[in-house]
């Protein structure tokens, strides 16, 4: 099953959304991510890691090296349930739009009597 909470909180981080764009343009290992990004080999591979969690990249052993590119069919999966998100109707269209101390709630308080 599609975790999109998981997959937007990995992409939701700068340098990682950088590394999956890299990725999404060539296969590349550690050493040439940290390079190409000015940070360390350790902070590529934590991030690296996060990503492989989130199911947006995978590995490919080469020699000594693993070159890491991305679950394309994955990114297209939480792209479209954010399309459908998007598309989403207002659940409430009566709801006024609110300003001021009124943005906290949407639905009509009832007055009391008396």
């Amino acid at each position: 099953m599609l975790d999109v909470i998981v997959i937007f909180k990995a992409l939701a981080d700068e340098t990682r959304y950088h590394l999956v764009k890299m990725l999404l343009g060539h296969d590349y290992c550690v050493g040439a991510l940290a390079k190409k990004l000015g940070i360390s080999e350790s902070a590529v591979s934590q991030h690296l890691k996060i990503l492989r969690q989130a199911g947006l990249v995978k590995g490919d052993k080469r020699g000594y090296f693993t070159h890491y590119s991305v679950e394309r069919g994955l990114l297209k999966e939480a792209a479209t349930e954010l399309n459908k998100l998007a598309d989403l109707a207002r659940m409430n269209s009566e709801c006024p739009k609110l300003t001021g101390a009124n943005r906290s709630y949407c639905r009509k308080e009832e007055k009391p009597n008396g």
